[in-house]
């Protein structure tokens, strides 16, 4: 920009930084007031409209009345017949109009440029003055801007086509759809921008109607499009049509994407492959024409090909990786890659498709340039070695020396843990690479600055040392940690060695000898744990070391943080009950098997969270439950009430308390043309329950699931049945089915009816059905005991 050529010496030195740093919101609005001159300096405006433009890029708040003097007196500056100005002027308005009042006073300013002969302030006036009119005012300019779409300059054209796209966004979708021939005019354009902005309003239009959809895109499949940017756009849609079909392959659609693969255009030939690989349920056979478009890419001189063409394939090879075995040789020539970012994502898609036999010279490969990578990029690297190691447990030492002299090195403390979680992975899953495994991580903890990983490898060694032929060896490093480590790590240590002494009987006058010497300690958990653990290993009674050292709670450890700070929150007589503690459930993910792992690309060892804890969470933060005590159980199964193809798709769970149910409604409105508001479950109680209280949902709209609860109070605890009538009721307002804004009126009240067939034999509970709620005695399922009042309830 010419007003900006002043600051180009200062730039190109290096030594100005931004010329804007340190401007202050006071001055540049005192600056403004130049606006006003009756005289106006084009350059010296420009530059005070670029400061205030870069305050609010750079998040500095106006207030209402500052915005709107500001916007005022950037009105004044219509009068400069300057373009870059009024270019400028443009950008403000669009950028104030929503801060500043009456806005719309320059309106007729902006027509008169956009319909004007100057054709640079056209298509900026129509930007802006599309940002500026609000649903009501559109079809006072709706001539203008089918004009517009259809104008012979390009610029001229895209505005308006964008603008349009922003109007649909905004709810104007009933006056665009009137525009619908000038789009497809647009579509035919010989200018790419043009084509590929029409085609984006088309598909805007008719994306809800998916019949609409599907014969625009096979009329255009037929077609020879000219903008590269338009096929992307027409190949991700055409994506989208083939989810909803069965025989992917022996569609027309399909037969497109093949072909795209040989366009003239690098974009849309990548485009398509990445298509074809991202197509659910793809086989190997449907991906060859993919992988030899990607394996060419992967010898192009522009980086931005290879690298794509490498990622693209690591995710193929996490699948199928035999159908990138072909391009292993293009791949290992990408190792010495001066991007180092492309070397990284070969060598991943190496140690996936490699065999047995090539993994030493890979190792070899990878340890010339993991000193020049950083450490996210040695973790992605870290986690495909895992993954391998996984596929060829027969290969672990060669693998496990590599971690070993990775975690040697310098790096951050989450590279360092994800070699640590590798390592332990590893361990757990091949009992051959359990002392190997361990040793290097006895190794590791001699000289490690990390707490948390050296707790955890000592826990690791309580487990898994005394299965070892020589436990006694890894005694040494554990007693080392007792003598130079922080508390915590003393404490983990003293836990070890009281694991070693009660599961192995030649080593248990050892630990006692030990333990005794952490008696003297200066930390009261490390003395604690060392009492605890002397006085049950002088017992020598198995069954007492394997309750007390050797068998963990078994409970959910978010429930016992929660039960223990309810309970210092009210004090009490009673003693702490740990019974009252939810159990420990299953994972929501289950653990991968080792021929799933090799099928798939190792992640780093997150938490495990239970669907306990996620329960516990949710309801923990609705006030209305948080007085209610803790949840003894959840319903494990989601129970549908309704089936999937109704007006309105319902579910339930069950949530159990000490004298309290609640009750969980998932709702789903799959309704585009209705707005739900203030959707509950009415429940009429039998005898011994209550409701309490209901919780609706706010607002449901279109395939936008919502929750409600219902919560019932258990009054008589020696009823274990009851029948329950229950009744969905909302506030229905129409809405529009393409944007989902709501009509103005207040709505009507509406209530739904499920027919019996829905009911589950879970909690049989259905809307506006007459169910029966179990609560059935196990009395052989120790999990599912709660106890209430000296009365035995189950949650289900």
């Amino acid at each position: 920009m010419n007003v900006l050529r002043g600051y180009k010496k200062d730039d190109e030195d290096g030594s100005g930084g931004s010329p804007f740093q340190g401007l202050e919101k006071t001055t540049v609005l005192q600056e403004a007031r130049s606006f006003n001159s009756n005289t106006i300096n084009a350059r010296k405006c420009a530059v005070v409209l670029t400061k205030i433009l870069y305050l609010i890029n750079q998040g500095t708040v106006f207030s209402t009345l500052e915005a709107t003097e500001t916007f005022f007196a950037i009105t004044k500056l219509f009068q400069s017949k300057d373009v870059t100005l009024r270019r400028l002027v443009y950008l403000a308005i669009k950028v104030m109009s929503s801060m500043a009042e009456d806005v719309i006073i320059v309106t007729s300013s902006l027509t008169k440029d956009m319909t004007g002969k100057e054709e640079m302030y056209r298509a900026p006036s129509i930007r802006a003055l599309c940002s500026i009119t609000d649903n009501a005012m559109i079809q006072a300019i709706e001539r203008y801007m089918k004009q517009a779409i259809v104008d012979r300059n390009p610029s001229v054209a895209s505005a308006a086509l964008v603008s349009a796209m922003s109007i649909l966004h905004k709810g104007g979708g009933e006056v665009v759809k009137r525009w619908v021939n000038e789009a497809q005019e647009a579509v035919s354009s010989d200018n790419i921008m043009v084509q590929y902005h029409a085609l984006g309003l088309l598909y805007h239009l008719r994306k809800h109607d998916r019949l609409a959809v599907s014969k625009m895109v096979n009329k255009l499949t037929k077609s020879s499009l000219r903008s590269p940017y338009a096929y992307c756009l027409l190949i991700r849609i055409a994506c989208k049509v083939l989810e909803s079909e069965e025989r992917k392959s022996e569609s027309s659609l399909y037969d497109f994407l093949e072909n795209c693969l040989r366009h003239k255009s690098e974009m849309v030939v990548y485009e398509a492959a990445r298509a074809m690989v991202n197509i659910d349920n793809v086989t190997a056979r449907e991906l060859q024409p993919a992988v030899s478009v990607l394996q060419l890419f992967l010898g192009s001189p522009k980086p931005t090909m290879r690298y794509a063409a490498a990622k693209t394939l690591s995710r193929i090879a996490m699948v199928h990786p035999a159908s990138v075995t072909s391009c292993n040789m293009d791949l290992e020539t990408l190792i010495t890659d001066s991007n180092r970012s492309i070397a990284t994502l070969a060598i991943t898609t190496l140690l996936k498709t490699g065999n047995e036999n090539n993994v030493e010279r890979l190792m070899k490969q990878i340890s010339s340039f993991m000193t020049e990578i950083s450490d996210e990029f040695k973790t992605v690297v870290v986690d495909a070695i895992h993954s391998l190691c996984l596929k060829f447990p027969r290969k672990h030492h060669v693998l496990m020396t590599f971690l070993a002299n990775m975690l040697r090195n310098e790096g951050g403390a989450d590279y360092k843990k994800a070699i640590v979680n590798t390592l332990i992975s590893i361990i757990e899953e091949n009992s051959e690479a359990r002392e190997a495994g361990l040793a290097h991580l006895c190794e590791f903890i001699e000289d490690c600055e990390y707490v948390d990983l050296a707790i955890r490898i000592l826990h690791l060694l309580g487990r898994e040392g005394p299965k070892t032929a020589n436990p006694y060896q890894y005694i040494r490093f554990i007693y080392n940690r007792v003598i130079l480590e922080k508390p915590p790590v003393r404490a983990a240590a003293v836990a070890a060695l009281a694991k070693f002494g009660a599961s192995c009987d030649e080593l248990l006058d050892s630990a006692i000898v030990l333990l005794d010497r952490c008696l003297l300690d200066s930390d009261n958990e490390v003395r604690d744990r060392a009492i605890l653990y002397l006085e049950v290993l002088k017992k020598r009674q198995k069954s007492l070391s394997s309750q007390y050292i050797l068998s963990s709670l078994g409970v959910s450890i978010v429930g016992l943080e929660r039960a223990l700070l309810h309970y210092t929150k009210e004090p009490s007589v009673t003693p702490f009950d740990i019974k009252t503690v939810p159990i420990d459930t299953t994972p929501l993910i289950p653990k991968q098997t080792r021929a799933e792992v090799s099928a798939s690309s190792a992640s780093a060892v997150a938490p495990v969270v239970t669907r306990q804890d996620i329960y516990v969470e949710q309801l923990a933060a609705i006030p209305e439950f948080a007085d209610l005590g803790n949840l003894f159980k959840s319903s494990e199964k989601v129970i549908e009430l309704t089936e999937s193809e109704t007006e309105y798709v319902v579910c339930c769970i069950k949530h159990t308390f000490q004298q309290h149910i609640v009750f969980q409604f998932n709702i789903t409105n799959t309704l585009n043309d209705q707005l739900l508001e203030q959707a509950r479950v009415d429940m009429e109680e039998p005898d011994g329950y209550q409701v309490v209280s209901s919780i609706p949902a706010a607002s449901l709209p279109y395939n936008q699931p919502g929750t409600c609860y219902t919560l019932v109070e258990i009054t008589d605890p020696d009823v274990v049945s009851g029948t329950f009538l229950n009744t969905l009721k909302f506030k229905v307002r129409d809405c529009d089915p393409t944007t989902g804004d709501p009509d103005s009126g207040v709505g009507y009240a509406d209530e739904y009816v499920v027919s019996w067939d829905c009911v589950h034999l879970f909690c049989k509970v259905t809307l506006c059905a007459m169910v029966t709620l179990h609560v059935m005695v196990q009395f052989f399922t120790l999990q599912h005991l709660v106890c209430c009042n000296d009365q035995l309830l189950f949650g289900s």
